[in-house]
């Protein structure tokens, strides 16, 4: 029997034992977008819930006269999915729950992420944009991140920028809503962008500046746009910042350790103790007047002095500087003398020669 032509020399591949009953799903297809939310109607449950959930949250007082104005429109939004929200201004809580005629499961959670983000000043227009299927919340709390004030401060403040400008880059960048207010930041939009904006947040309070952030994303963001680099590794076009180690102040005044005892200091005395010694507790309130009337006139005296000494300071000469004379002048000084000297005994041997001349000449 001829065997069929090309069959020759052809084997078939090995097949994995654990794999040799696998074929293929309809699902392994590449065509298929598996990121892709799909959009969930009244059809695909129709008989809604079985149970009730309820979330309620408190908001500032501040807040009171906001939401009173607002809450018609939230409670017409949430209507529309079949939840019902109430308002408490005694409590100064809102609470939302689903009822028999809501549909979707998911709903409930959205109606929570609402309400939060009412609650930490969000305007209710951009607030209501999270009931969508595409658009996610995220509360991310700042304040137990570092315990230093004034230091909190500065670096919440580096995170709006001057005039909201570092605020808004990112917003553009991560494609989310962003509002920094008390000690937790809002942010809106979709998962891949939350993502991004916690880390920059935490990154901030914990002193890495988020212009390094807004660089990696500005560079991210061309790089997508080149169908070539879509499967390559991106790290060498990123750059690659080195931390400084900066020296810090040391301070002027180092305290000495002392030597650790288990046991308390000693009680110091207290105010009634010290009168009781000095004897003034035994005073009477006359006694103590004219002892305070004392102390304040002997007070005002030593003041008086000391200005008298000030007024007089002024008139009292400084003392002069001496002259000190160096080496060489003394002896430049010297020599001069010598030569002096020498020149009067010249003059004085020279009237000696003329006298004895006019004698003998006489």
């Amino acid at each position: 029997m001829d065997k069929p032509e090309g069959s020759q020399g052809e084997q078939e591949p090995p097949v994995n034992k654990n794999k040799r009953h696998r074929k293929d799903k309809p699902w392994d297809n590449d065509t298929i977008n598996h990121w892709e939310i799909q959009p969930f109607t009244k059809d695909d449950n129709p008989y809604g819930l079985l149970e009730e959930s309820s979330f309620a949250t408190l908001f500032p007082k501040y807040r009171e006269k906001y939401l009173r104005e607002v809450w018609p429109s939230v409670t017409k939004a949430l209507k529309e999915h079949g939840i019902a929200c109430e308002l408490n201004l005694v409590e100064g809580s809102m609470t939302v729950r689903t009822t028999r005629k809501t549909w979707d499961p998911y709903i409930i959670v959205k109606a929570r992420d609402l309400i939060k983000l009412l609650a930490r000043s969000v305007p209710a227009p951009q607030a209501l944009k999270v009931l969508q299927d595409d658009m996610q919340c995220d509360i991310i709390k700042i304040g137990g991140i570092i315990r230093n004030k004034e230091k909190f401060t500065k670096r919440r403040e580096r995170l709006i920028g001057p005039n909201g400008a570092t605020l808004k880059a990112l917003e553009l960048l991560t494609e989310c809503y962003i509002l920094v207010q008390g000690t937790t930041v809002s942010a809106m939009g979709p998962f891949k962008g939350l993502k991004q904006v916690r880390r920059i947040v935490e990154d901030c309070i914990k002193n890495k500046h988020p212009i390094y952030h807004i660089k990696t994303l500005m560079i991210k963001r061309e790089l997508a746009k080149d169908p070539n680099l879509a499967e390559e590794n991106w790290e060498r076009f990123l750059p690659n910042f080195k931390k400084k180690n900066v020296q810090r102040h040391k301070p002027k005044k180092v305290r000495e350790k002392k030597d650790y005892t288990p046991f308390p200091p000693p009680q110091q005395p207290s105010k009634v103790d010290l009168m009781i010694e000095s004897g003034e507790y035994f005073l009477s309130e006359e006694q103590k007047r004219a002892n305070a009337n004392a102390h304040k006139a002997e007070k005002q005296e030593q003041r008086l002095e000391e200005r008298r000494k000030e007024r007089e300071a002024a008139f009292i000469a400084p003392k002069e500087k001496k002259k000190e004379r160096s080496n060489d002048q003394d002896a430049d000084t010297k020599n001069s003398v010598d030569k002096l000297k020498d020149k009067l005994k010249k003059n004085k041997k020279k009237k000696d020669k003329e006298k004895k001349m006019a004698s003998y000449l006489m």
